[in-house]
């Protein structure tokens, strides 16, 4: 089956924050959704259950038990119980009930930074207090500063580690033996780990992603994983997420919180439609993956024919390009907060700046391809105009 990413989809006056929140002739490539309709699947259940008349409370099933398990053991060799998930209405919500539930006010949360900003909000907004552990970054890519990760685990105040796995803005996808090394220095410091992995089903096309918990016996027993089909089936809208955790008392914790903060019943279209993408979905999100990596290298190399004062920084996972401003930064004393606020002032174009990224994020944007490629090329040029004109 064919599926025409091409075809630009108007979204305005629908809402949606990415688009109703510029004015007329504005180009949104900042929050992470697509503008691609979801899988031709997806819809058609919805569309069924919407069909139905009747909206009542619904329930998790063993059929959306299996469909998330099936597509973890088929796409990436992990075999999952199904009677470990955990319906949640979002990974964020999540996080935050494992903030709450697994450490205590006042302690500390790790993040290896520069990393989705949302972090933050769940850390603080809880009475817990931020510990940024930044990536290093040799100009061409990312790794783990593992001294300074050894170090902020062995505060004895640092209780948990949240882990964006693929990490989301910079695009990297860790490896096993990275995770597993995680694992041991987080087990060693008695620090449990929660990992992100929303972004985890859009990686470039033959690369594939390494689940924490599969890393190794000692990551799967130290571990809360969050996953959902909302950021690769483009359904965050719907509201619907997992949460698995091997270790039953961390697995009765964080269902027990997910249900005192109401984010543990799914709404009527979360269960079909979830269903729908693992199930039925893999033949869209293939095709998608090919289309959006040809968009990050669309932008590759745009950058470095007309904009070789930028880099792109090369990523195996996410549709969000991330992009070093540091010459241009430098050059012209600002960070990427003041860059980001020319683009939009002079071109309309709206990228995310790295600074709410936290640390190591301060010259860099963020740009968001899942887009037709017609706005990829528009928001191209757009920044050319910006940075010419800076």
């Amino acid at each position: 089956m064919g599926f025409d990413f091409d075809l630009p989809y108007d979204r305005r006056g629908t809402g949606a924050v990415k688009w109703d929140e510029l004015p007329d002739g504005g180009l949104p490539m900042w929050i992470a959704d697509m503008d691609f309709p979801t899988a031709p699947a997806v819809s058609k259940a919805i569309e069924e259950r919407a069909s139905h008349h009747v909206y009542g409370y619904t329930d998790i099933n063993d059929e959306w038990r299996a469909a998330y398990a099936g597509w973890w053991e088929k796409r990436h060799g992990f075999s999952m119980d199904p009677e470990k998930l955990i319906f949640s209405t979002g990974v964020i919500p999540t996080i935050s009930s494992s903030v709450r539930r697994l450490t205590s006010p006042g302690e500390k949360v790790l993040i290896l930074t520069p990393v989705y900003n949302i972090f933050y909000n769940s850390i603080i907004n809880n009475g817990r207090f931020v510990l940024e552990c930044p990536l290093a970054y040799d100009g061409e890519g990312y790794s783990i500063d593992w001294d300074d990760l050894e170090k902020g685990l062995f505060d004895p105040q640092t209780s948990m580690m949240l882990l964006c796995n693929p990490a989301n803005p910079v695009g990297k996808i860790w490896d096993i033996e990275t995770l597993a090394r995680i694992g041991e220095l987080c087990s060693a410091y008695g620090v449990v780990v929660v990992s992100d992995e929303i972004h985890c089903d859009i990686t470039a096309p033959g690369k594939g992603y390494v689940p924490f918990a599969s890393a190794s016996p000692v990551c799967a027993g130290i571990s809360v994983t969050c996953v959902a089909p909302t950021k690769c089936f483009n359904i965050a809208g719907i509201g619907t997420s997992a949460a698995y955790a091997e270790d039953p008392v961390l697995r009765h914790k964080v269902w027990r919180q997910l249900n005192t903060d109401e984010c543990g019943e799914p709404n009527v279209f979360a269960v079909p439609a979830a269903v729908a993408a693992f199930t039925e979905g893999g033949e869209w999100l293939d095709s998608m993956r090919e289309y959006v990596f040809k968009n990050r290298a669309l932008v590759s190399d745009y950058i470095a024919a007309e904009l070789p004062c930028l880099k792109a920084v090369k990523g195996d996972a996410t549709y969000l390009v991330w992009i070093d401003c540091s010459d241009v930064c430098g050059r012209k004393g600002i960070d990427s907060a003041a860059l980001c606020d020319h683009i939009m002032e002079t071109t309309g174009l709206r990228l995310s700046d790295g600074v709410q990224y936290g640390k190591g994020g301060e010259m860099f944007l963020r740009m968001n391809v899942a887009c037709p490629s017609s706005y990829v090329r528009d928001g191209l040029e757009r920044l050319k105009k910006a940075i010419n004109t800076l």
